[in-house]
């Protein structure tokens, strides 16, 4: 019963935090301190996945999101010239409030035709058990569905990181003859 309140309490800290942090990704003016609100986010899901338990993932979101993935954009922040105080110009501005009335519509239109199109108070319950974790391990299950089921989203996924990585050492590459042709 104690263990069973403890997973509810910890379930209700770790999403209001996450929430939080969200919001205070979002709504932060300075662009570093929107960063670590999602480094926080990122600790609180992870907090959300050992509930759920799926320890390997967890760890996964720590090291790969919250360390390599915060610490990329932060790089990139400070590769871009913001400093620490500066100040990104108020966000409440008429385009903005009628971007985030449209984005809400299409989010409640789309989350009516996922929901209805899942059935109604259904529930969806899949065929992984806590004792079939504990026998064949996580990382084999998570290893296991990524390269049998979701093999093809995993390629693309890798096709699209591989795009992003040549379109930056071209963009940076194009920088950098752009800047000697100025200097000569």
């Amino acid at each position: 019963m104690l263990l069973a309140n403890l997973e509810l309490y910890l379930f209700f800290i770790f999403g209001g935090v996450a929430v939080i942090a969200a919001f205070g990704v979002v709504f932060n003016k300075n662009v570093v301190h929107s960063t670590l609100f999602l480094l926080l986010d990122m600790v609180m899901l992870a907090g959300l996945y050992v509930l759920l338990n799926a320890e390997y993932i967890a760890v996964i979101q720590i090291l790969v999101y919250a360390g390599a993935i915060v610490v990329l954009i932060l790089f990139v922040i400070m590769f871009l010239g913001a400093e620490l105080g500066e100040r990104i110009p108020t966000w409440l501005t008429i385009r903005n409030v009628i971007v985030v009335f449209l984005a809400a519509v299409f989010l409640t239109v789309t989350g009516t035709a996922v929901f209805e199109w899942l059935g109604v108070g259904q529930a969806i319950h899949g065929n992984i058990t806590p004792e079939l974790i504990a026998q064949n391990g996580s990382v084999e299950m998570v290893g296991a569905a990524i390269f049998t089921d979701y093999i093809l989203p995993f390629e693309f996924a890798s096709v699209i990181l591989l795009v992003g990585i040549v379109g930056v050492i071209t963009l940076g590459g194009w920088r950098k003859v752009q800047h000697r042709k100025d200097s000569e």
